[in-house]
């Protein structure tokens, strides 16, 4: 199922989507100081040409200060706008009953769009546990 899904998906939006994306990736790393966010947008095109059956995981050592500080760079510059792009085209996508699951999968990317450092995509059925501790231990 989730094969067949992600072909809808690539047919519907998802091609292009990771094709703005891999730009997005190509001029970031064209202009040296910004290579972190282009990486980002390279992870993040895989993860919108292909999104079902995987998930979107905070990465082991992935805090920090220069991640936080990046990330809200990301988020006043760029990622604001395309999780509102997303929403929008999620809301689209919904209006057909085939197109729920596509309106839900364009929802997922909305949280690694608008913070996309520190983040990595693993397969949905791995068992992947996260360092975070609650309380700093």
């Amino acid at each position: 199922m989730k094969t067949l899904l992600n072909i809808i998906w690539l047919v519907f939006g998802g091609l292009l989507l990771a094709l703005g994306y891999f730009v997005a990736g190509v001029i970031c790393c064209m202009l040296i100081v910004t290579i972190p966010w282009g990486l980002a947008a390279f992870r993040i095109a895989s993860y919108a040409m292909w999104p079902f059956g995987r998930m979107v995981v905070d990465k082991p050592g992935g805090e920090g200060m220069f991640v936080l500080l990046g990330n809200v760079i990301w988020l006043v510059v760029a990622g604001i706008w395309i999780a509102i792009a997303h929403v929008v085209t999620a809301f689209a996508m919904a209006i057909t009953i085939v197109g729920i699951p596509l309106a839900i999968a364009n929802l997922k990317l909305i949280p690694v769009s608008l913070m996309p450092l520190g983040k990595q995509i693993v397969p949905s059925h791995s068992a992947y546990v996260t360092t975070y501790s609650p309380g700093g231990r």
